[in-house]
């Protein structure tokens, strides 16, 4: 069960208009962090990828499942199970029997797969795997979502700024009798 600040950020990430990948990483995310703890482990980078994008589809993140040919049929069916499971009521107890198991057998497995090292040397194989005019169209992309976001904030820190003052200057009218001067220093005022 993914924990309720996950749920949260990726609530969030859906109003913000991002799309269904940026939402599922921070299932990914979260289990990357579950297995640097020690709560569990995972054979590979890949599989831990795989558990935190299986959270996210049974969480209702709209994550389409993998093209044909990149992964297993079985792989496939799984990821549309997910998400009919998402669909429907949400409500059904998983069986405790197979939850258990599968923690187990996760358990035994080692904590290198979350490595910054492991995780580094899986992103340099995924983007190997790309051709350069995919790779320059993510870059692309990546950029003006960087720049998206860095317009709304500053645009945000201006409001919140403009507020701020809006409320000093009202407070600085309200009271006309009140000097500049005071409240500076310890007790004294300062010279003008």
């Amino acid at each position: 069960m993914p924990e309720q600040r996950t749920l949260k950020r990726a609530r969030k990430a859906k109003q913000q208009g991002k799309s269904p990948s940026t939402q599922a990483g921070e299932f990914v995310r979260e289990t990357i962090r579950h297995i640097r703890q020690g709560a569990h482990g995972a054979r590979s980078t890949k599989q831990a990828i795989a558990i935190g994008l299986s959270k996210a589809r049974r969480a209702g993140v709209k994550l389409p499942p993998p093209r044909k040919g990149v992964v297993p049929e079985e792989t496939r069916n799984q990821a549309k199970r997910e998400m009919a499971r998402s669909r429907r009521n949400g409500n059904t107890r998983p069986s405790a029997r197979r939850s258990r198991a599968t923690l187990r057998a996760l358990r035994r497995e080692s904590r290198e797969a979350a490595s910054p090292a492991a995780l580094a040397r899986h992103a340099h194989q995924s983007a190997m795997k790309k051709s350069t005019a995919e790779r320059r169209a993510a870059a692309r992309k990546a950029a003006q979502t960087r720049m998206a976001a860095a317009w709304k904030d500053s645009y945000e820190n201006q409001r919140n700024s403009d507020s701020r003052s809006s409320v000093r200057q009202s407070r600085d009218y309200a009271d006309p009798g009140r000097s500049k001067n005071e409240g500076v220093g310890r007790g004294h005022a300062a010279s003008v």
